[in-house]
């Protein structure tokens, strides 16, 4: 419904690093896009640069804005567009009423939700979601899928769920935090350490006895691919690892929540280095106290971006079963499976079209 909606909404995807801004209208970009600093350390400089950012972009299109609706990292209250302590962002402290702000501003309805949120929301509204539905119609199978959970590898470990066309936001706007999970590697600490880019860099770094801070994960991923000078297995381990946490994680996420999952961020890149051993965790088995084991998942994993896969995923198990007292049948899917499939959109892009859909909900 949203894509023939001629309704425009400035969105803004803000980084510790810069902040890209966008103008939306029927889930497609308009106008100019506007890249600025984030000035992450200087509240005062960084306040500037949203202003600035917004009225540039509204200065490029025709149309008059129905709404702001923008993504931020960490912590919040997200209902009332206050921003609290943020890790990316140190200039934002002791809450920073942003949201209310920016409505004395410009005079118009301004939302503020998580990054993650609304990559989630962005690929449930036009990316991953619908077009999983559309190739199972294709394929003729009964299922249809409507909850999907959205991860983001890059800086952090972050996430956004939405159920049923919902985005689920949580009573303390703290929904889908898998970053605070339990590392599987190591127990004492959270996911995020081993699902991040530092992970990659201090795993490279313990394979090879060399300092690899200097290294980004492109540089890690060249070498993995054979085109940088370095070491190509403990490159390749280095994204195997981080996969081994990712697959834990989503693990204990899809036991909750039985959704499909789209994978984003910058570290996404070397999806065919991680989703091995992603699958891999989601597919094993663990054990009990007795040593019986039991399979990880009740339901079974694909890569949705692997054809073979895919094909599997989209066939099923369908069949023809007889209504009792009846002549009539019904077909029956009895495989009960999820995906894991990159980011449809682009993480950007993804997030953007959330923050779109998001505002015209509201409003």
């Amino acid at each position: 419904m949203f894509a023939n909606d001629n309704r425009v909404v400035l969105t803004l995807d803000a980084g510790g690093t810069n902040f890209v801004f966008t103008a939306i209208q029927g889930l497609k970009p308009i106008g100019t896009p506007v890249t600025l600093p984030s000035n992450a350390d200087n509240l005062d400089k960084c306040l500037s640069n949203i202003v600035e950012g917004f009225k540039t972009l509204k200065s490029s299109i025709d149309a008059e804005p129905v709404a702001i609706s923008f993504a931020f990292p960490g912590p919040a209250d997200y209902p009332n567009g206050i921003i609290g302590d943020l890790g990316n962002l140190p200039a934002f402290r002791r809450g920073v009423a942003l949201g209310p702000m920016l409505q004395e501003i410009f005079g118009i309805p301004v939302f503020i939700n998580n990054d993650g949120d609304l990559f989630a929301y962005g690929e449930a509204i036009a990316g991953l979601l619908p077009q999983v539905n559309e190739e199972l119609i294709k394929a003729n199978s009964p299922r249809q899928f409507h909850n999907l959970l959205g991860v983001t590898l890059g800086t952090g470990f972050g996430a956004g769920f939405v159920c049923n066309g919902q985005l689920f936001i949580g009573d303390n706007s703290a929904g889908a935090e898998i970053w605070l999970t339990r590392s599987l590697l190591h127990p004492l600490c959270f996911a995020e350490e081993g699902v991040s880019i530092r992970a990659i860099q201090r795993e490279y770094a313990r394979q090879t006895n060399e300092n690899s801070e200097h290294l980004t994960p492109k540089d890690i991923f060249d070498i993995a691919e054979g085109t940088k000078e370095g070491d190509p297995m403990a490159a390749r381990f280095a994204f195997e690892r981080l996969g081994l946490e990712l697959g834990n994680a989503l693990a204990n996420a899809i036991t909750l929540l039985d959704c499909l999952v789209v994978v984003g961020g910058g570290l996404s890149n070397a999806w065919k280095y991680i989703a091995p051993a992603v699958l891999a965790q989601l597919n094993g088995t663990l054990s009990s106290v007795s040593s019986a084991t039991v399979d990880r998942l009740e339901i079974k994993a694909f890569n949705l971006d692997d054809s073979e896969q895919m094909a599997k995923f989209t066939k099923g198990n369908a069949q023809t079963v007889k209504v009792p007292m009846s002549s009539k049948t019904v077909t029956y899917d009895p495989l009960k499976r999820t995906g894991i499939g990159l980011s449809r959109l682009g993480t950007s892009n993804a997030v953007a079209i959330g923050a779109y859909a998001y505002a015209l909900s509201k409003l």
